[in-house]
């Protein structure tokens, strides 16, 4: 059994985090702090594309764009990894971003020109924002995963702006190996699943096969945002707990949840 203290407001908790691999550390991190035990199940591989030849011709067009957009901290990773051993970026061009984690990552990256919604980390919350109310006759970079925030585009488009999409990374379904989680809901010591996107819950229904949907089904499950929830309810799951966004988000609801629930010793 896990040694941690008792006192700890998660102590002894095995819960699932299914990021992917090399993105897990602070929410494990934070986990462990906490007295749980983190039990890694990626459900997303993220890769670089084979061909970045549309990267680098954004990288050549950069001082022409009045906006670039990073969907996720994957998108700022991927693309600044192949524009800046090739150029600076440009002083005067704004970044609009998701999140403290993404204003973290280009700063470190030396970009500090960053604009992010307060509240909510969705293309709903992009589209809100000021800065992207009047944008006729704009020209707007979205670095971006592949097929993703079409909803962003779209609505940038209707409102006039030129839109130059420009793809990064790809994301796969991750080969993560369920007999261990199996093993934990069998013997009663799996207590939560987190979830942070629609995609990794529709894969991780998936890879846990019949037998780990129907343990699935009854396992307190945190998600990031209501619309993962309203697909896990969908797949029958029956404790589904929404939270704010982003690790603290999943932090804050995983102890306030066991504060009403007991210490596993």
């Amino acid at each position: 059994m896990p040694s941690s203290s008792p006192e700890l407001p998660l102590a002894g908790r095995r819960i699932v985090v299914t990021r992917p691999a090399g993105q897990a550390e602070h929410l494990a991190t934070r986990l462990v702090d906490l007295g749980a035990v983190p039990l890694f199940f990626p459900v997303l591989t993220i890769l670089p594309c084979a061909d970045i030849t549309p990267v680098i011709d954004a990288a050549i067009a950069l001082d022409s764009y009045d906006l670039a957009v990073f969907v996720s901290p994957n998108a700022i990773e991927k693309t600044l990894d192949i524009i800046l051993p090739r150029r600076a970026w440009p002083e005067k061009l704004r970044c609009i971003v998701l999140g403290k984690m993404s204003e973290k990552a280009l700063r470190c990256r030396g970009i500090n020109n960053v604009i992010s919604p307060a509240l909510s980390f969705d293309s709903e919350a992009l589209i809100a924002l000021p800065e992207l109310q009047q944008v006729s006759g704009q020209r707007i970079v979205i670095f971006r995963g592949e097929n993703g925030r079409e909803l962003l585009s779209e609505t940038l488009m209707a409102r006039g702006a030129v839109v130059h999409l420009v793809t990064c990374y790809q994301r796969l379904r991750a080969t993560s190996n369920a007999a261990p989680l199996l093993k934990h809901w069998e013997a009663g010591t799996l207590d939560a699943v987190t979830l942070t996107s629609s995609e990794g819950l529709r894969y991780f229904f998936d890879m846990v096969g019949h037998l780990g949907q129907a343990w699935l089904k009854k396992t307190p499950v945190f998600v990031t945002h209501q619309r993962i929830a309203a697909q896990a309810l969908a797949l029958g799951l029956k404790q589904v707990i929404p939270t704010a966004p982003g690790d603290d988000g999943l932090i804050a609801e995983l102890m306030q949840y066991y504060a009403h629930h007991g210490t596993r010793q």
